[in-house]
């Protein structure tokens, strides 16, 4: 399958540079999973499209002030570091700008020496692995030096870091936001449990592949970087209860489905386990675990775009983006949304 087939036409502006007001304000295209047809709606409407024992998947993970400027020790150069998986201890996977200038033993200095990252491996397309070295709680360090990764595609600065941040939100270890959950509120899920729909929640902390491009022509030669994952025995119990009484299972975001189906491709019935997935998921994936989605609008090309045309179809996906397009709706992580059921 090649790469040129999940392409679309997207005017720059419509990319969402910055949050609506309210959050359950953005639009919503609801698209027929199998039927292709589109319903256009409000993302506080979502609600009318659940039934009583419907579980709906949140992903709880929580962004970290993971992006770090400071300077390479040897030379008083600029770098800015990108902090994406904890490994072992704190050894840190990382993207680097400029990174080819970063080689093995080279050292990092962030605040003064408040955090001294030295290299202690190179890896393809700017990433290293960073030993770090810091007196106290990491997290305390980064709260005071980082700030907020945002995408690239987003210009304007973010004046409330936690609106790039789920109601939610956490479990702290993402270097990016599961975006499609940034639309609900605390009441929009009140509402929702009070219509007897189970709210549930697991854990992906969104790592390296969300940055990484497809740099290949044939989508089957795409390697997918691992992200860690978690879900719980309650989760488990609730979402097998939900298919044995003839419920629906509602992932949010491709994070949530990503981990939903990494767990069910290998058994049964859903378990409590964590680990690693590099699960990827394009056209001809059988589903075995989620019945509907709810997702943001993706990049041209993206294994994003893959992703949800495997859980629909090519055809009827381009034909919402398009539509999309033509009715103005905001793109991207701070753009509108799409449920597909």
């Amino acid at each position: 399958m090649d790469i040129e087939d999940f392409d679309y036409h997207l005017p720059e502006e419509l990319i969402a540079q910055t949050p609506l007001k309210d959050r359950d304000q953005s639009r919503l295209l609801v698209l027929g999973k199998k039927s292709g047809e589109i319903d256009h709606r409000h993302f506080k409407d979502v609600i009318d499209y659940f039934k009583q024992g419907d579980t709906l998947v949140l992903n709880d993970t929580r962004v970290m002030p993971a992006r770090l400027f400071g300077i390479k020790e040897e030379t008083g150069a600029k770098v800015e570091m990108l902090m994406l998986t904890q490994l072992e201890g704190n050894d840190w996977e990382v993207l680097l700008k400029p990174a080819k200038r970063i080689q093995i033993g080279d050292k990092l200095n962030f605040g003064e020496g408040k955090i001294i990252a030295e290299c202690i491996e190179t890896l393809n397309q700017g990433g290293r692995i960073m030993r770090l070295h810091f007196e106290g709680i990491l997290q305390e360090r980064l709260d005071e030096l980082g700030e907020m990764p945002l995408p690239p595609y987003i210009k304007e600065r973010l004046d409330d870091p936690e609106r790039y941040q789920t109601v939610y939100a956490k479990e702290i270890g993402s270097a990016a936001a599961p975006t499609a959950g940034l639309h609900f509120t605390d009441e929009l899920l009140s509402q929702i449990k009070q219509k007897g729909v189970n709210v549930a929640f697991i854990t992906l902390h969104v790592g390296l592949g969300t940055f990484r491009p497809v740099s290949v022509d044939n989508i089957d030669e795409h390697e997918m970087h691992s992200e860690y994952y978690q879900m719980t025995q309650e989760t488990a119990d609730l979402l097998n209860a939900t298919k044995e009484n003839g419920g629906r299972i509602i992932s949010v975001g491709t994070t949530s489905t990503r981990t939903l189906e990494t767990i069910r491709q290998n058994n049964s019935q859903f378990v409590a386990e964590s680990g690693w997935t590099d699960i990827f998921i394009y056209p001809g994936f059988d589903f075995k675990g989620v019945d509907g989605l709810i997702t943001n609008f993706h990049l041209p090309k993206s294994t994003l775009v893959m992703l949800v045309s495997a859980f629909s179809s090519r055809e009827n996906i381009l034909n919402a983006y398009n539509q999309a397009v033509a009715e103005q709706y905001r793109f991207f992580s701070f753009g509108d949304a799409m449920l597909i059921i």
